[in-house]
């Protein structure tokens, strides 16, 4: 029987993310590692590899697909109740032992993960999320830097179609790939894990990438959103999170900041879940920093006004919600509020359309989408 990297490793075509270094290894560009690959050699995420003096890339799969509420991914301030048709390979460039993706992001790395890839090609993915009348199509569940130019491929068929596209990443990038990527992606959320070196390094990357990238990502115009999953005892010093909130301020202040709660999975059995009230001082942190989009998430209803998104000039209410539900939606055809005129920064529609669903689901397949053997 072969094996899933064996079976993946003919699921590939050339990558354009390299370049071929003076002593003929190449250097791939995809996620931070910036791995240089002999001939033969797979990189720290498993699924990019120098075959004969090509980078090998992957292609032509999904690890899954599900229709998700854009604030599911979270974006708050992007065209609020859409559908985001989201999509995933496998693979990852990290290994965080919390990972609540691990069946498709660890699949190469730990036997108990199993995602058998589905066969599926750009125009498939475009017309099913087409069918399920999504407004956004997003990259999600696995790392998807590390599978950039498939992203980009379905992408370029999603914007000519007239959907918004968005990454859900670990934002462990370099500046090859965010140029690569920035004709085609209009959304971005960003996992800022934690602002401590060791911490990274437990999870197998390092910070400086990821701050590097959230700095380029605003500078190059993305729509970018931080989320922090808390964690008891890894991530929560007040000293961390002031650290962390006053990095994403001095980028700027604008940037929503989601504060979510972490529960037991995976690995990671040790730390108590998150409460409301953990959220809360954190996001009293985060405002304290400058922050003016601060979230607490994963709670519905036990966070205050957390979840909702008040105007900073005037404080009405502009979107108010419930977990993932849209409760009420106020903000004017420009994205500014009704009260006072004062811009909201984000993407927004120039109308509240109603919300699909408020809950994710798989969609039906009818067919579309065969295992790879």
């Amino acid at each position: 029987m072969p094996t899933l990297a064996d079976v993946l490793a003919r699921e590939t075509r050339e990558g354009e993310l390299y370049d071929v270094l003076p002593d003929g290894r190449l250097r791939c560009y995809a996620c931070g590692h910036c791995c240089p690959l002999p001939d033969g050699a797979v990189g720290v995420c498993k699924v990019r590899f120098n075959d004969g003096g090509r980078l090998l890339v992957p292609w032509g799969y999904v690890g899954g697909v599900q229709s998700d509420p854009i604030e599911k991914k979270p974006f708050f301030h992007a065209h609020p109740g859409a559908l985001a048709y989201s999509f995933g390979m496998l693979g990852c460039d990290l290994h965080c032992s919390y990972c609540q993706n691990w069946v498709t992001s660890q699949a190469l790395r730990d036997p108990e993960a199993v995602a058998p890839p589905l066969r599926s090609s750009p125009d498939d993915l475009v017309r099913d999320a087409l069918r399920l009348k999504a407004r956004v199509i997003v990259s999600t569940y696995n790392e998807p830097l590390i599978t950039s130019e498939w992203a980009v491929a379905v992408f370029k068929e999603a914007k000519a179609a007239g959907l918004t596209t968005g990454f859900v990443s670990n934002g462990n990038g370099t500046p090859q790939v965010l140029e690569y990527l920035r004709p085609w992606v209009d959304l971005y959320k960003v996992d800022l894990k934690s602002f401590d070196e060791g911490h990274y390094r437990q999870l197998g990357g390092r910070l400086q990438p990821i701050l590097d990238t959230i700095r380029r990502l605003h500078a190059m115009g993305f729509w970018v959103e931080i989320v922090t999953l808390l964690i008891a005892g890894f991530n929560d010093s007040r000293d961390e999170l002031t650290r962390l909130t006053q990095f994403v301020a001095s980028v700027s202040p604008d940037i929503p900041w989601h504060v979510t709660a972490f529960h037991q999975d995976y690995k990671m059995t040790d730390p108590m879940n998150t409460t409301a009230e953990m959220l809360v001082v954190a996001a009293d942190i985060g405002r304290a920093s400058g922050l003016r989009y601060v979230y607490a998430g994963n709670l519905p209803g036990k966070v205050g006004d957390l979840e909702n998104t008040r105007c900073t000039a005037c404080g009405d209410m502009l979107v108010e919600r419930y977990g993932y539900f849209i409760r009420d939606y106020r903000l004017t055809p420009s994205g500014c509020c009704p009260s006072c005129a004062t811009p909201v920064p984000g993407r927004w529609s120039d109308h509240f359309g109603g919300q699909i669903t408020s809950r994710p689901f798989v969609p039906g397949s009818r067919g579309r989408f065969n295992v790879v053997s």
